[in-house]
């Protein structure tokens, strides 16, 4: 059975992703930072529908605290990983003239420099891994981090995702020799998103799913997908194109 370690799985997109990982067959490790009820019933539900995953608590925007998580799930794992989902981020911030320093570095440490390290963690791992077409490393982006079109809330939050996609293309070309993909998915608003707009300005005329991003993931995943590595899959509905 292949491993799987998904950050930030103990609600929203990260709690789905984990779940329907499990039912592809993967053995999860579910990251939480604090929320360790939502991951124990993500556990739970993988349990009653035969899956096998365990909950794991971890702080992984310190390599210190990335390499600790990662020490964990190997060994429960009995020292396989063969899939990183890097969903971890922490959406939180004032308007510009008001962001504090601590919403700044907790938003941009939560997704890139988390990225970052539980990548340089997994590594090692991911190098020796059997899977067939090899192991993977998909990383959650957002819709409009290649835009760069101005962000009034959240601004560490949006500018890791969009150093996200910059490491991503880094690590994608240092790994291709090891026959590891790394690429993006980047939602664009989904159902559950703060602050959406108006309907209208999606082109497809409704909001994203988690099983829009799911499907996504699941692409990147398969053995077909061996040579599409360095890409931004943008699953956005057409909005900000």
């Amino acid at each position: 059975m292949n491993t799987v370690l998904v950050t930030g799985a103990g609600s929203g997109l990260g709690a789905v992703l984990a779940q329907r990982l499990a039912v592809s067959g993967f053995a999860v490790a579910v990251h939480y930072r604090s929320s360790a009820s939502g991951a124990a019933k993500v556990v739970a539900a993988i349990e009653k529908a035969g899956g096998q995953a365990r909950a794991f608590k971890g702080i992984i925007d310190t390599r210190r605290g990335a390499a600790a998580l990662v020490q964990k799930v190997t060994k429960w794992s009995g020292g396989s990983l063969d899939v990183l989902i890097n969903n971890a981020g922490a959406y939180t911030g004032a308007r510009v003239e008001k962001l504090s320093e601590a919403d700044w570095l907790a938003g941009f440490h939560s997704t890139a420099s988390a990225a970052l390290f539980t990548t340089q963690a997994a590594l090692p791992f991911l190098r020796k891994s059997r899977r067939t077409g090899g192991a993977r490393i998909v990383n959650l982006g957002d819709g409009n981090c290649e835009q760069l079109t101005a962000r009034t809330l959240a601004l560490g939050y949006h500018v890791g995702k969009v150093g996200v996609v910059l490491l991503t293309r880094s690590v994608a070309q240092a790994e291709a020799k090891h026959g590891i993909t790394c690429n993006v998915v980047s939602p664009g608003f989904l159902e559950t998103s703060v602050g959406l707009p108006p309907k209208t300005e999606i082109p497809a005329g409704r909001f994203g799913t988690a099983a829009d991003i799911w499907n996504a993931v699941e692409f990147l995943l398969r053995p077909e997908s061996s040579y599409l590595t360095g890409s931004n899959l943008r699953v956005t509905g057409g909005w900000a194109t």
